[in-house]
């Protein structure tokens, strides 16, 4: 199915680039917070031996209420238990990423899993495998001034950053609103997402929608143009992930 094959395309491209990393970059800082480069992928390896966990009917095998009250806290923890060599870290990666997507083409498509606290069928799980390679990817390459340039496969990530909303809403304690989105692709096409009729929008560069419903763009500086009442407030709230 696409959903599989886009994100095997994406952890591909991921793949391409850490092979090319000396020693010195994989120890150097990535943009996301307190983890180097190694800890990032030691995140996203932990993270797909959960998803091939929960495909195969283990559920959370990462037991992460255990390590801290929030997920963004327990994977903090998690990746601060399990540090390891480079070279290893990327092997578990490989090993993990291939037997995660293996996972999830073979599960039950109608069946819903278990993932952190929620309850996916697993085309809506390799979206959100596909949207956290890809902003993990972003935290990589940007310190290191690698390019990665973006692709058709947003379109996964921006209907997924869309399709959210509401739940995003109640995170904010804000009543959820329609809202329809306009997107552009990297390619010149056009995304739409919600209902045409809906009194607010949201219009712009997919990526940039991508990168502020990943938190790696601020709203006012995403060059995305909000109208009617609550085009603000939904790009405000963003989010291609639960936490």
């Amino acid at each position: 199915m696409e959903i599989f094959d886009d994100l095997e395309a994406e952890q591909d491209a991921l793949e391409t680039v850490l092979t090319g990393l000396s020693e010195q970059a994989w120890r150097s800082e990535s943009a996301a917070p307190g983890w180097t480069v190694a800890d990032t992928v030691l995140h996203l390896a932990q993270s797909e031996e959960a998803v091939v966990a929960t495909t195969g009917g283990h559920g959370d095998s990462l037991g992460w209420r255990q390590y801290a009250d929030s997920v963004d806290g327990a994977m903090a923890a998690l990746v601060e238990a399990q540090r390891a060599e480079p070279a290893e870290v990327f092997q578990r990666w490989r090993t993990a990423r291939r037997a995660a997507l293996q996972g999830l083409r073979q599960a039950d498509p109608s069946r819903s899993v278990r993932w952190v606290a929620a309850e996916l069928k697993p085309r809506t799980l390799a979206t959100t495998r596909l949207a956290e390679h890809w902003a993990h990817a972003l935290d990589i390459v940007g310190p290191l001034g690698i390019d990665y340039p973006d692709t058709a496969r947003l379109r996964h990530i921006a209907w997924l950053g869309h399709s959210t909303l509401p739940y995003a809403f109640a995170v904010a304690g804000q009543e959820a609103h329609a809202v329809h989105c306009v997107l552009t692709g990297p390619g010149g096409e056009v995304w739409r997402y919600g209902p045409a009729e809906a009194d607010s929008s949201i219009t712009g560069s997919a990526g940039a929608f991508c990168r502020v419903g990943a938190q790696r763009l601020a709203p006012d500086e995403s060059g995305l143009v909000t109208d009617g009442p609550y085009g603000r407030a939904a790009l405000g709230v963003l989010r291609n992930y639960a936490s």
